[in-house]
Parts: structure tokens; C-alpha cells; sequence
């Protein structure tokens, strides 16, 4: 039996263009995730992240660079950055890393509102304000973005027609956040104690 033989064609085409289209998609995810966490105010992450980045860069960039007059090089270079950065987005989206504050405005009884968050153990700073309409509450919470979708839905559970807004925020200094146990020495979506428990 014969076995399958690579020509030089098959690889300058194919594997090659493959390899260097995959090592794009690898470090141009880790590059896109590496900036969103700097924007967060990860920094302790962030470099990491820039350490293997580069050298799978290196590794894409030495493959196109021996292989100038290979056009499906330049093709799979391109083509790689586009989906790393498509991918990058996607997986941050995923992981939910960093703090929001979630601004609640409505004219109704908040309290409500107030009781879901304070038994869920977030913070929550209460305010009046003059609204278009006559007098309103304002209701403020920093919380973690991996909750969000849990106070979103006690927003719309118990003030359906409040006006809410959700805005990032690169740090905090002190707060109050839910305590989540994990099986893990530490929690995966904060590993170098980013967050603290408030007082």
C-alpha cells in the first residue's frame, strides 16, 4: 500500500495557507480580548494574553514572509485577521468580564425593585430626581457583567416601563457583590481577585 505523498504544490497552496490562516485566527482573537481587558481594567491578565499573542504572530508572519510570492499566503493572512477578530469578540462576549453600572429612572414605587437586588446581595444606591413628567426615583448598581442579565430581568419583572441604561465602567475601588462559590481554588471569570466583597 502507497502511502499518501504531500508535493511541494499541495503545501505552498493548501497546509501552508491553512497554518498561517489558523495562527491569525489565534492571535488576532488573543489581540482583540487583550484590548477589551486594558479597556476593563484587567491588567494583570492583559499581558499574558500579549506574551503568546505575539509569538503565535511571529510564527503567522515568519511563514508569510518565507513565502512572498505565495498569494494564497496573503489571502489566508487577510482572512485569518477577520475571523480572529470576529471570534475575539465572540468569546468576550462569552466570559462577561468587567463591572457595569445599571441606572434605573422610573416614577413608580421602586421598593420592589430594591428588595429583589438587596436579597441577591448587590449594591444599590437610591435617589430622587426631577424627571419631564414630575418626580422620579433613580436607582444605581455597580455589579459584574456576568450578572446582568439578572437584574435586567428584575428591572422588567417589577418596573416594566422604567427607563434603564447600562454603562461599563474600567474600575471600581470598593462594592458590594454577590459571593458566587466555585469548585475552583478561584472563580474563572475573576482569577486574580479583581472584584472585592464590599463592607
Amino acid at each position: 500500500m502507497t502511502g499518501t505523498v504531500i508535493t511541494p504544490e499541495f503545501f505552498s497552496w493548501v497546509i501552508l495557507p491553512l497554518m498561517i490562516f489558523f495562527f491569525r485566527i489565534c492571535d488576532v482573537s488573543l489581540g482583540t480580548l487583550r484590548v477589551i481587558f486594558i479597556a476593563r481594567g484587567l491588567k494583570y491578565i492583559a499581558p499574558v494574553i500579549g506574551f503568546f499573542e505575539v509569538i503565535i504572530w511571529l510564527l503567522a508572519i515568519g511563514q508569510v514572509m518565507s513565502n512572498v510570492t505565495n498569494v494564497a499566503s496573503y489571502i489566508a493572512y487577510g482572512g485569518g485577521f477577520a475571523a480572529g477578530t470576529f471570534i475575539g469578540m465572540k468569546v468576550e462576549e462569552k466570559l462577561r468580564l468587567g463591572t457595569v453600572v445599571v441606572r434605573v429612572i422610573s416614577p413608580d414605587d421602586v421598593t420592589p425593585l430594591v428588595s429583589y437586588l438587596r436579597q441577591r446581595s448587590f449594591g444599590v444606591t437610591i435617589a430622587d430626581g426631577e424627571g419631564s413628567k414630575g418626580k422620579v426615583k433613580i436607582i444605581l448598581s455597580v455589579i459584574k457583567r456576568q450578572d446582568l442579565d439578572e437584574v435586567i430581568r428584575g428591572v422588567r419583572d417589577y418596573l416594566p416601563k422604567a427607563f434603564y441604561s447600562v454603562e461599563e465602567i474600567k474600575s471600581v475601588a470598593d462594592g458590594v457583590f454577590p459571593q458566587k462559590r466555585s469548585l475552583f481554588l478561584f472563580g474563572y471569570r475573576d482569577p486574580f481577585g479583581y472584584f472585592r466583597k464590599g463592607k
